[in-house]
């Protein structure tokens, strides 16, 4: 049997994710070969533009068109992706198999405590989501737009005079960084982005023995989670580069509950909500809360925001 070719993107915490993955399969299957190929995407290759400047360039997501672009092909014949990064509708031909577990869904602050901060702090983060987040609880931070992998965006509390920088857990964790975390942010002020945590395990439709393979070690628990987090995000129209956090928990009695934010950038608007469904209508329980979300003044918010991309270009 010739190896299946597993596609990533080529930061370290790609990397070690994919070492985490394919971990879980060998154990399993010691007789399947698999070999890495890495993929490097329009936001790796420019990092200093916005994310939506360099999807619009590159004609589809920063962070997983050109990985898409190889599995579609056959150059590839899995990709393992930060499932936040991926837009909520797949490509013709490729499908998401559940997840392998997940790891902490919250966003870490580095180099500080949130209410540790002087007056003023400088916060390095260049996600919508966190700059919203941030100023809604201390509006007098002056958040400094930044982008790139983890260590770096680590470093530059050093060369760059910050203050701290906000990072998710699970790519600290992901490459043994923990020392880092000043502090985990809250998840009732600080939800994350949809899908965060998770690895998005992406393969071309009708591909049965390998999926037979890849789903031996998913997580049919995690993936109604992320399901539901994700199927919020598509009814609302948004992508990862606008605030919208949201997370799904699973009780014992077969409910879930997800929790849902959308924040303007300035952090002076706010709505939140939750709601409970079953975990076998994950799609209909994300749905069901963004029109609660809508109906409290969630669409105004998000509309204002593509409003000012485009005057601001």
């Amino acid at each position: 049997m010739s190896p299946y070719i597993v596609g990533s993107r080529a930061s370290k915490l790609a990397k070690a994710q994919v070492r985490e993955y394919l971990a879980l399969l060998l154990d399993g299957f010691p007789a399947v070969e698999f070999k890495h190929r890495v993929i490097l995407e329009g936001g790796d290759r420019d990092r200093k533009s916005r994310i939506s400047e360099v999807s619009a360039v590159y004609g589809g997501s920063a962070f997983s068109s050109e990985q898409e672009a190889a599995l579609s092909n056959g150059d590839v014949d899995v990709v393992v992706h930060s499932l936040k990064d991926l837009p909520t509708a797949n490509p013709p031909g490729l499908t998401l198999l559940p997840p392998p577990g997940r790891e902490d869904v919250r966003d870490a602050l580095c180099g500080a405590t949130l209410f540790g901060l002087r007056k003023g702090a400088r916060v390095g983060t260049g996600a919508p989501r966190r700059i919203a987040q941030l100023l809604a609880v201390r509006p007098d931070l002056e958040v400094v737009p930044i982008r790139g992998n983890v260590p770096p965006r680590l470093k530059k509390i050093e060369t760059e005079g910050l203050d701290a920088v906000v990072v998710a857990v699970a790519g600290l964790r992901r490459l043994g960084l923990d020392d880092a975390i000043g502090e985990l942010l809250p998840l009732d002020l600080f939800p994350p982005s949809p899908g965060q945590g998770a690895l998005g395990i992406q393969v071309r439709v009708g591909s049965v023995e390998l999926e037979e393979i890849l789903s031996a070690v998913g997580d049919v628990t995690i993936d109604g989670q992320v399901r539901a987090e994700r199927a919020l995000l598509a009814e609302l129209h948004s992508g990862c580069s606008v605030p919208v956090g949201a997370y799904a928990q699973t009780g014992p009695d077969d409910s879930l509950t997800l929790f849902a934010q959308v924040t303007s950038l300035d952090g002076a608007r706010r709505v939140t909500g939750s709601l409970v469904g079953t975990v076998g209508e994950p799609e209909k329980l994300g749905a069901a809360l963004a029109e609660e979300l809508i109906d409290q003044g969630a669409r105004s918010i998000l509309d204002g925001i593509k409003c000012d991309r485009v005057a601001s270009r």
